[in-house]
């Protein structure tokens, strides 16, 4: 495997467990009686202001460990834990981001981030929820689409409102899964860079699903290599050495970069672009 690269600049990282996962096991309990495990000892601390991208090939356990942080799906055994409270079952601390987008299709755009502030943000009042929308309408450019049904916008648009919603809840930690998975590539190039720019102007932690190392390059602090499935491990963890903001253009033209991109050869799973 490729060695991990040193930060070169981490100091921006609250390195207090803020999300600590320590030693997790998930199994199903098939037909006939055996177990099939599908995570196996996944030991993970993650900081308040981090963005953790996790890669791993089809079938290694990537969506059903962050279903599990979500609080979707419960471990067989071990613990998660975020700020020293053991997650049991969903909550408004954790917002998830799907690669399929989810609307309430007889919703406007603002309608669907509305109902999410309503149901999270019981105690703001209509005015301060009113500013809340508009506040995430904005910050994903959407303010002229803000009347349109899901069905009158694009794929990209559509993820941005998921982005949005989640965003407006204001979560101590964002969960996405594959997010741009499903968008052509100028789209997901596009929308990579509108997230981290909002993501560097008000830090949480995330976690993210990928199987794109470029994307996870980019828009990481640092990125969790899981093993093959069955019983998957975290085989290693590399740290990201650039500070942010980051510029796409300009890490490219970096040796660290390219050393990073020795995972091709030797994590074959995941994807790039040219």
């Amino acid at each position: 495997m490729v060695k991990p690269i040193q930060s070169l600049d981490q100091s921006s990282i609250d390195r207090a467990e803020f999300l600590k996962i320590e030693n997790l096991r998930k199994a199903y309990r098939r037909p006939e009686g055996s177990e099939f495990v599908v995570l196996d000892g996944i030991d993970l601390a993650i900081a308040e202001n981090e963005f953790i991208s996790v890669i791993g090939h089809s079938g290694c356990g990537k969506s059903t460990l962050l279903k599990i942080v979500a609080g979707l799906e419960k471990a067989t055994s071990g613990t998660v834990q975020i700020e020293g409270r053991e997650i049991r079952k969903p909550g408004a601390d954790r917002m998830m981001v799907f690669q399929q987008y989810s609307l309430l299709p007889w919703l406007t755009v603002r309608e669907n981030i509305r109902l999410a502030v309503d149901e999270v943000l019981k105690d703001a009042s209509v005015q301060q929820k009113k500013r809340i929308v508009n506040e995430h309408l904005n910050m994903v450019n959407l303010i002229p689409a803000a009347d349109k049904y899901p069905d009158e916008i694009s794929g990209g648009m559509k993820q941005r409102v998921g982005i949005a919603r989640a965003l407006a809840t204001r979560p101590k930690m964002l969960l996405m899964d594959e997010p741009f998975g499903a968008l052509d590539a100028l789209t997901r190039g596009m929308l990579q860079e509108q997230v981290l720019r909002i993501w560097e102007s008000q830090r949480q932690a995330v976690m993210m699903i990928t199987h794109d190392v470029d994307e996870a390059i980019f828009m990481s602090d640092r990125i969790v290599l899981m093993t093959n499935g069955p019983a998957a491990r975290i085989g290693e963890i590399m740290t990201i050495p650039f500070k942010h903001p980051r510029d796409r253009h300009q890490l490219r033209e970096t040796s660290e970069y390219y050393e990073l991109r020795k995972l091709r050869a030797e994590f074959s799973g995941a994807t790039f672009r040219s």
